[in-house]
C-alpha cells in the first residue's frame, strides 16, 4: 500500500481497525470518524478522501478522532451501518451514528456538513439503504 491511505496508517498513526477494536472504537466516548476507503486501485476518489481527511482533522482540532476500517472489514461495516458508497466518512457520537459524508466534496461542503454533524443538526444521519432509499 502506498499513497495517501498508506500515509494515514503508517505516518499519521490512524488506527486501522477490525473486529473488536472496530466495535470498541465506534462505541467509544466522544466523536469518532471511520474512513471506509474502498479499493484505491479501482476507486479514484479513495486517495482523494484519504488526503482530505487529515486536513479535516486540522480544520476541527480536537473535535473528532479518525480511524480507517480494515479493507477486510469493509463489507461487514457497510452492511452493519447500511452505508454503500465508498469512500465514505462515518461519524459517531458516543456510539451513535450521527452522519455520513460519501465521495469527494467541495471543501466548503465538508466544513459545513461536519459542522452540522458536530452540532447534531445534520440530515446525513439518514441511512442510505442498498436499494437507494433513505432511512431515518
Amino acid at each position: 500500500m502506498t499513497g495517501p491511505l498508506h500515509r494515514l496508517i503508517n505516518e499519521l498513526d490512524y488506527p486501522c481497525l477490525a473486529g473488536e477494536e472496530l466495535a470498541a472504537f465506534v462505541t467509544g466516548p466522544g466523536t469518532r470518524v471511520l474512513f471506509l476507503s474502498g479499493d484505491p486501485a479501482t476507486n479514484l476518489e479513495t486517495n482523494d478522501v484519504a488526503a482530505i481527511l487529515p486536513e479535516l482533522v486540522k480544520a476541527f482540532p480536537g473535535r473528532f478522532k479518525p480511524a480507517v476500517v480494515d479493507r477486510a472489514e469493509e463489507d461487514a461495516t457497510r452492511e452493519r451501518f447500511q452505508v454503500w458508497p465508498v469512500p465514505s466518512l462515518l461519524f459517531f457520537q458516543d456510539g451513535r451514528m450521527t452522519g455520513v459524508i460519501s465521495k469527494v466534496r467541495d471543501w466548503d461542503d465538508y466544513l459545513g456538513e461536519i459542522h452540522s454533524i458536530l452540532q447534531g443538526t445534520s440530515a446525513s444521519a439518514n441511512i442510505i439503504a442498498r436499494d437507494g432509499s433513505v432511512r431515518t
